[in-house]
């Protein structure tokens, strides 16, 4: 650095000089009489003449000497004198660094606005003062510049730079925020990163701005720590094969996805994404990483680096997703689209999330069912809605609580069902006692509308007991289907017991609600008796008769249109959506079942095996041998008889033995 300003010096000696101008001919004359006490064994002619084109041939150098010295004398340190930088004058800056000015009267503009020393620094928001190093201030313009973009700025950032990296800025009164902006754009991160490299190079032996280079470390580790919980999240989803995406992507809304919530938690408990989420929510970041585009591109890496694995999509056997659209979709599902690349990659649906849209189909065909889930989801509102209600139902309720309405597992509705069923009673008074000490009239209005007009309703007893039986049947298989060692043999068993089940209770289960109903209604102390709706007159056509319009009681309306509308929906969505699994009973039935197996006929046995092996062929390869498979089966079949009789033998043998002991 020493040498460099002492050479800095030298070039500058003389300059003086260049404001007395001397003419040429004294220049010449004084240059002769040097060249000749110099060379004094030449011709005098021939030293004149030599001397003459010399000094002629170094004018035009002179005056380009004269120009850089110009450049050179100037004040380097004002952004004023930047405006054609070459590599050497950008090395000499980066060197010297920007200096700031400080101790100084900033002069004020027309708005009695002006500059002022704290820009150099910035608080953010949790605290932290951050160095605007590259900040510099121009005394004779009176203006503010970006140094790196300054020096480093490109023919394309030029019109997107603005005034602090072009011509200055001095737009006082909005300076805070362009200078947010300036110092969040790309193109100011771009000339701050190739600012440092240089200053790395050119100081090799020395060390940098640390606080900087501290910056831009954190940063870049800040950016790889987001995307390693980002990737972590998508790897999660993916492998549990679970949907990303809900009804809106924004952060903290209501069905936002599973993607977007896994963030909100993952912010809850780590500091990192905290701060992500928090630049994200203060659009102090332009880039989020959580757009629909951005989860594609890194489920397609992903699955860029199983490929690379070795795994061959040919080898799946089979495929399982919940009942969506976009997974299991006949057409355009992620199911249709694997089958069609091996199509042995059989497709098996959730059987819980099958028997959960039952339970939704059922309620959704019946408006009656509706308002009955209505009806009990606002029992648990009403006393959930606060502590003081909530103290009253439990001095009136000791035993259950009641329970809001899952609307992902329908069949857990049982739960909230039950609550009410058997606690009814108690649950009517804790209503009435509600109504009393209520202040506003809307609560006071709700509670006695529940407890005087829905509970003592004898529809909704009977709708209650009727709800109560299904969700319990249907609870109980869901249960068993969840078990981890549940084979498709015994879930198909189950599946046609619960459809047996509801063909018994169509036939059966009315009445047996009846009279469970009209016990409950006893108990209350009201009429076991149905509304009955007014009839509605009007005149009749032409071509009508009296005998179109059926005239049924409130008990039998409630039987066709609630009880057998439910029920057969029931049966329906049940064959509908588990009509997979008859047709893969039918390929594997033979080998799920050892019984079936062993009084299987020899020919009916040949048949099933040969179905099998074509069944698991693809591109002229199956994964069996048909006839060897048959043999196999044979083999075992036998020994299982074999293995049947001898312990049958072993068995008589001692009980013979038994018998002699007592005789």
């Amino acid at each position: 650095m020493k040498q460099r300003e002492e050479a800095l010096i030298q070039s500058q000696a003389g300059d003086i000089n260049k404001y007395f101008r001397r003419s040429s001919r004294i220049e010449r004359e004084e240059l002769v009489d040097n060249l000749v006490i110099e060379e004094q064994s030449h011709n005098e002619n021939e030293e004149l003449v030599e001397a003459a084109n010399f000094i002629e041939s170094n004018e035009n150098l002179e005056e380009d000497s004269q120009h850089e010295k110009l450049d050179s004398t100037l004040n380097l340190q004002d952004p004023e004198n930047w405006n054609n930088i070459s590599q050497k004058l950008r090395d000499y800056l980066i060197e010297m660094g920007p200096k700031r000015v400080n101790d100084f009267l900033f002069p004020k503009d027309s708005n009695n606005r002006h500059f002022d020393s704290s820009h150099y620094t910035r608080v953010m928001t949790n605290g932290q003062t951050i160095d605007r190093r590259w900040l510099v201030y121009s005394i004779s313009l009176d203006k503010i510049f970006c140094f790196c973009c300054k020096l480093f700025k490109t023919e394309q950032m030029m019109s997107r730079m603005g005034n602090l990296g072009n011509d200055g800025y001095k737009d006082w009164r909005n300076i805070h925020r362009s200078l947010k902006q300036h110092e969040a754009s790309r193109d100011h991160m771009d000339c701050m990163i190739a600012w440092v490299e240089s200053e790395k190079r050119l100081k090799k032996n020395q060390t940098i701005d640390y606080s900087m280079q501290l910056q831009i470390n954190k940063e870049r580790q800040h950016w790889r720590q987001v995307l390693t919980r980002i990737i972590s999240i998508v790897k999660t989803l993916a492998k549990n094969t679970l949907a990303f995406r809900g009804d809106d992507e924004k952060l903290y809304v209501e069905n936002n996805g599973l993607f977007l919530q896994m963030i909100e938690m993952v912010a809850e408990f780590d500091p990192v994404m905290e701060e992500h989420v928090r630049r994200c929510e203060a659009r102090e970041s332009q880039y989020t990483y959580f757009s629909p585009k951005i989860q594609n591109e890194l489920i397609e890496t992903l699955a860029n680096e199983v490929k690379r694995v070795g795994l061959d999509i040919d080898d799946i056997r089979g495929q399982g997703y919940d009942n969506g659209s976009n997974m299991s979709g006949r057409h355009k599902g992620v199911q249709k689209r694997l089958l069609e690349i091996n199509p042995r990659a059989f497709y098996t649906p959730c059987g819980c999330h099958s028997l959960n849209l039952a339970l939704v189909d059922m309620v959704e065909c019946c408006p009656k069912a509706k308002s009955f889930f209505g009806v009990v989801q606002r029992i648990y509102t009403l006393f959930s809605s606060s502590t003081k209600r909530w103290k009253i139902f439990k001095d009136k309720v000791p035993g259950l609580t009641v329970k809001p309405l899952s609307h992902t597992r329908w069949e857990s509705h049982v739960e909230s069902v039950k609550a009410i069923k058997e606690q009814i009673v108690h649950i009517r008074d804790a209503l009435l006692d509600l109504a009393e000490v209520a202040e506003d009239s809307k609560t006071k209005s709700d509670a006695e509308t529940l407890a005087l007009y829905d509970l003592e309703s004898f529809e909704f007893l009977l709708g209650i007991v009727i709800w109560y039986n299904l969700l319990r049947a249907i609870n109980t298989v869901s249960k068993f289907i969840q078990s981890e060692d549940m084979d498709i043999d015994i879930a198909i068993n189950l599946l046609q017991g619960l459809v047996q089940f509801l063909d018994e209770f169509r036939d059966e289960g009315f009445a047996s609600s009846m009279n469970e109903a009209k016990q409950m209604a006893s108990e209350m102390g009201i009429e076991p008796t149905f509304r009955e709706k007014r009839i509605i007159r009007r005149k009749k056509q032409f071509d009508e008769s009296d005998n179109d319009n059926v005239t049924r009681s409130g008990e039998e309306s409630f039987r066709v249109e609630y009880f057998l509308f439910i029920i057969d929906q029931a049966r329906s969505s049940l064959q509908v959506r588990f009509e997979q699994f008859k047709q893969y009973e039918e390929i594997f039935g033979f080998l799920l079942n050892l019984e079936k197996l062993k009084n299987e006929p020899l020919t009916s046995l040949m048949k099933s095996c040969m179905e099998l092996q074509q069944f698991l062929s693809h591109d002229g390869r199956s994964d069996i041998n048909g006839d060897e498979l048959y043999s196999e089966l044979t083999v075992v079949s036998n020994r299982c008889i074999g293995r049947k009789k001898f312990l049958e033998v072993e068995v008589n043998q001692e009980l013979s033995s038994i018998n002699n002991v007592t005789g």
